[in-house]
């Protein structure tokens, strides 16, 4: 069985591993200080948001997400990083976390949930080919 719920002070170690491997996934690297940043961000609940998703009792998936306004709708949320334990995939984790933010959202009557992934992450898209709509949107990023 799943569940999923915010994450406990007890989690910061583990949170931290699947934050890095979400990172290297993306071939990033973090300093400390941005773990230390996002982890305090996330406790504080105000701009950020994150819940973790365990099986057997240990974390095994992560999930970050925010509100924005929109020019176009009511707020909206942003779900900005989605990862899961490489031992733990194809198994309902990512679909779960993905389901939890919809409550979530829904709850606060916000008007959608949407995330970006990079066009090569196939495993990834197969589930949310599943649980949303692909609009056909390109992103642009200016890095500063």
């Amino acid at each position: 069985m799943i569940e999923v719920a915010g994450l406990r002070e007890s989690d910061r170690t583990v949170w931290q591993e699947l934050f890095a491997g979400y990172h290297e996934f993306y071939g990033r690297t973090w300093p400390a200080e941005r773990f230390d940043e996002a982890w305090q961000a996330f406790r504080d609940g105000q701009k950020v948001h994150a819940l973790g998703a365990r099986v057997g009792g240990e974390l095994v998936g992560i999930v970050h997400f925010l509100v924005h306004a929109s020019t176009s709708s009511r707020d909206v949320c942003y779900l900005q990083d989605l990862y899961t334990d490489p031992a733990v995939r194809g198994r309902g984790v990512g679909r779960a976390l993905i389901s939890a933010v919809e409550d979530w959202a829904r709850g606060r009557g916000l008007d959608r949930v949407y995330w970006h992934t990079r066009a090569d992450n196939v495993t990834a898209r197969r589930l949310y080919d599943q649980v949303a709509e692909h609009r056909g949107f390109i992103s642009y990023v200016i890095p500063l």
